[in-house]
């Protein structure tokens, strides 16, 4: 009996579902959404540090998140951070507190966004991909070594191209869902 495990594919797969959906938390619609501010790392202390461990992130209304530094010494490095983050935000400092309005996106700034979605998405499509792949040379490799036949080799070939199927589905509808709300005016 072979040592195919499907369940390592489906959590792999699922990985590169996360990973989609971590991206698209990070672009940028009309709305504000404290998950904006993620990918951002300020340089405080001499080193490397994520915004969210400086700072307070919150969203008081739908087109403003605030941003409460907790060290007013790093309120200068947090705004110099989100400054040059390539999120087109200018932060209004209050004392400790940082106000990015969200501007509103016109139609052409929407394109550029939604075809950075279809990018993220079509990587994600072929981290599946690599992820089948894989899968299928694995089915080979055991039966070709013996240690599973041609009924099992297909019946496991029929269970991976079907996850396959519906995770590239589920990231298909993640996308479409992520565009109709950067669409959205």
């Amino acid at each position: 009996m072979a040592d195919f495990d499907i369940k390592d594919l489906d959590r792999r797969m699922e990985g590169a579902v996360s990973v989609l959906k971590r991206e698209f938390g990070g672009l940028r619609t009309g709305r504000a959404s404290a998950s904006l501010l993620d990918p951002i790392m300020v340089n405080a202390y001499g080193s490397q540090m994520p915004l969210n461990q400086l700072a307070t992130v919150s969203v008081p209304e739908s087109r403003m998140i605030s941003v409460q530094v907790w060290d007013k010494d790093q309120v200068a490095a947090v705004d110099k951070a989100i400054r040059e983050s390539e999120l087109g935000l200018n932060p209004q400092a209050e004392g400790q507190v940082l106000r990015l309005p969200i501007p509103e996106l016109n139609e052409e700034r929407r394109q550029e966004i939604a075809k950075v979605a279809h990018r993220y998405a079509e990587q994600a499509r072929v981290a599946v991909r690599n992820v089948r792949r894989d899968g299928m040379e694995q089915l080979k490799r055991h039966e070709k070594d013996g240690d599973m036949g041609k009924d099992e080799h297909h019946a496991n070939s029929t269970e991976v191209q079907e996850l396959t199927d519906r995770v590239i589905k589920e990231i298909d509808e993640a996308l479409t869902a992520k565009e109709s709300e950067i669409m959205q005016v």
